[in-house]
């Protein structure tokens, strides 16, 4: 699920500045930037950064929030759980509004720290799944959905093609996914569909950063599955749909994320 960098630095300005200004307080939010402009995921990384800074920026041109402007700081993390962290423990101590994780590992990290910490750890569509249940994650704010969304829509898609969540039942659905807490997430929901829809789901994990997977598609090709489901990011998913062409895997019968 991707997400425009303006729309995301809304959200996050909103939650991070709008809901604190008031006149008793300070004229000014902090809000830490965590990014990954580096490493096997700075494609991705860097125009998402960019957005967030530009739509700082512009809000604080405009006056800011409700007159509240926003201070940030940008700290590096190359997408790695524990750069991500140290960055975290750094930025903390300084005021911070909230944590925009911007991983999904990182995330997981950060989840035990923020209730100590009293700090809104904010992930937009990304992220802990189980955290919308608030009432366990009362510091997580998950937004824009979550992968557990994700992963039930692919199937919803997928039953209505057939005819009906029931025509699922004997079909075989692979998932090729980022092994990693990113691409672990959507397992438990789709186990549970199988279960319940009576579809054959074979896990198959691709070790980051992805950029071989030829045993994974000789398997693809195995297997013979009416479905792939392809989890990645990054250069694994650019992989991976030369990998599905050099086995003959039709490239109708593939749906991601």
């Amino acid at each position: 699920m991707k997400f425009k960098p303006l729309a995301l630095a809304a959200t996050l300005v909103t939650l991070g500045a709008a809901s604190f200004a008031t006149p008793a307080m300070a004229q000014e939010q902090y809000i830490p930037l965590l990014s990954y402009r580096t490493g096997a995921y700075a494609p991705n990384g860097i125009p998402w950064a960019n957005g967030k800074q530009d739509y700082l920026k512009y809000v604080n041109a405009n006056g800011g929030v409700n007159g509240v402007k926003i201070a940030y700081e940008e700290c590096e993390t190359g997408y790695a759980t524990d750069k991500g962290v140290e960055c975290y423990e750094r930025l903390k101590g300084r005021g911070a509004s909230s944590f925009d994780p911007q991983s999904t590992g990182i995330t997981f990290a950060l989840t035990d720290k923020a209730p100590i910490d009293k700090i809104p750890l904010i992930t937009l569509g990304y992220g802990l799944a189980a955290s919308q249940d608030g009432g366990v994650f009362k510091w997580n704010f998950p937004l824009m959905g979550s992968y557990w969304t994700a992963a039930d829509i692919l199937i919803q898609h997928l039953g209505e093609k057939e005819g009906g969540l029931d025509k699922l039942k004997g079909k075989k659905i692979a998932l090729v996914y980022h092994d990693s807490p990113f691409g672990k997430e959507p397992i438990p929901l789709l186990q549970k569909r199988a279960e319940m829809h009576g579809f054959q789901l074979n896990l198959l994990p691709v070790t980051a950063p992805g950029v071989e997977q030829k045993a994974t598609w000789l398997q693809v090709r195995r297997d013979r599955p009416d479905y792939v489901l392809l989890w990645g990011w990054g250069v694994m998913n650019s992989t991976a749909l030369k990998e599905a062409v050099a086995t003959g895997f039709p490239r109708e019968k593939m749906y991601g994320v």
